[in-house]
């Protein structure tokens, strides 16, 4: 299942595989914290020698999402069914789920929740005649950034003389975009440095030609071949991982590895999503 393969016009809301708006059992009116910025904690600090205050860090909450004022439609008396079906599709679990919402003729954006709230009113006459109205679903995003649904992809090569010529990534939203880069051997210290922002990840690290060094800037890991955590591999001048982000524009990144022989099989891979606010 692709993240909001069932979502093509607009209305349309799936979760999970739960789609939800027109032509659909389950009809909504109002979307609440979905285009609104989220709540902020702010690091701005009094002031104590003069008016005002110090301008401190603005670090975004997670994302509340609701959908309130819907209408569920059934047959009659088949109304069990499907609040049984909405029940399962959004019950309490630990993991994170796509959530995709298409408003207009714009492309749908994306952002991964957990439904944490969900009221079905009862009556025994709705039920009998097929409607129940005054549902409700709500969502908790811990990752408040909303993502186009397209990831974008990018692969670098060393040559075999010579400086690898720079990387080019656009983030077509307006928040920061956590990438995804893949490194594979062979090589030694490889780097990757954004001229724009001067960030730089590097790892003192060795790369055979079967290694693959996976670097998850979001979660803030660094995972050689899938099992083992090369997080202590990296150098001083390296990056925290969670803060090397691709800023909204585009990023001229620039993949860089050790003196010496190069071998035409190392690469760098990167993956990535535009991100809004």
């Amino acid at each position: 299942m692709a993240a909001g393969d069932r979502v093509t016009a607009p209305g349309h809301v799936q979760f999970g595989e739960l789609l939800l708006g027109p032509h659909t059992a389950y009809r909504w009116k109002n979307l609440t914290g979905w285009e609104d910025s989220p709540g902020l904690d702010s690091g701005t600090v009094t002031r104590s020698d003069a008016h005002g205050a110090y301008p401190g860090r603005l670090l975004a909450q997670p994302r509340t999402i609701t959908l309130d004022d819907m209408v569920i439609r059934t047959e009659p008396r088949r109304m069990g069914a499907t609040v049984r079906a909405l029940r399962a599709a959004t019950a309490l679990r630990e993991d994170e789920q796509p959530l995709v919402v298409m408003l207009d003729d714009e492309p749908p954006l994306l952002c991964f929740a957990r439904c944490v709230r969900r009221s079905i009113p009862v009556g025994v006459g709705g039920y009998a005649v097929g409607i129940v109205q005054g549902a409700a679903l709500q969502w908790e995003a811990t990752d408040p950034r909303r993502y186009s649904l397209i990831e974008q992809q990018a692969e670098t090569r060393l040559p075999s003389s010579g400086l690898p010529p720079p990387l080019h990534a656009v983030n077509a939203g307006d928040a920061p975009a956590h990438p995804i880069i893949t490194v594979r051997g062979p090589l030694s210290l490889p780097s990757l440095a954004n001229t724009g922002t001067n960030q730089v990840i590097e790892y003192d690290i060795d790369l055979g030609a079967d290694d693959t060094l996976l670097v998850d800037t979001a979660a803030g890991t660094v995972t050689l071949n899938g099992n083992a955590s090369a997080l202590h591999t990296a150098t001083a001048r390296s990056t925290l991982e969670h803060l090397y982000t691709l800023p909204p524009g585009l990023s001229s990144l620039l993949f860089r590895v050790a003196p010496g022989p190069i071998d035409p099989r190392a690469s760098m891979g990167l993956r990535w999503r535009s991100a809004y606010w």
